[in-house]
């Protein structure tokens, strides 16, 4: 019998303490509604109240609901994402135009060497003319100041 008194006594010492460790949640729902509850709200901005002194708590009024950061976690990896793509279009430019540029590059070179050229026209081959050749190297000296240069903004 003794033990039980004991047990019981010791238990109503500590259950006041061990209640009042709880955490109490007041929110206002759409329709203007004060809650109360010890669970914070999803979707809902609430504050923590000091259930000793009954004042809320300044530092839980402004943290965010856990709804409010996954919109925020999810905001940010979209514009990750959005950087990312930016980036690689960006990438796949520059190696292109490093690529129109050595390749007209070349082709000058072919044009500064040879006094005759041969292409492939409807499946037959032929010599381009003096002025077909000066055509071909103004294109190609327009693709390599283009290409080759710093960018112009």
């Amino acid at each position: 019998m003794n033990k039980k008194i004991l047990t019981l006594s010791l238990l109503l010492a500590v259950l006041p303490s061990v209640s009042m460790g709880a955490s109490v949640y007041k929110w206002t729902d759409e329709n203007g509604v004060t809650h109360f509850g010890d669970r914070q709200p999803t979707g809902a901005q609430s504050e923590k109240v000091n259930v000793r002194s009954g004042s809320a708590s300044p530092a839980s009024a402004n943290r965010p609901s856990p709804t409010e950061r996954v919109n925020a976690l999810e905001e940010r990896e979209q514009e990750a994402a959005e950087q990312r793509r930016e980036s690689a279009a960006e990438e796949a430019r520059q190696k292109q135009r490093a690529a129109n540029c050595s390749t007209a590059q070349a082709n000058l070179d072919v044009m500064a060497r040879n006094a005759r050229i041969r292409i492939e026209e409807n499946g037959e081959q032929r010599y381009l003319t003096q002025e077909e050749i000066a055509e071909k190297r103004v294109q190609f000296e327009e693709i390599v100041a283009e290409n080759c240069g710093p960018e112009k903004g």
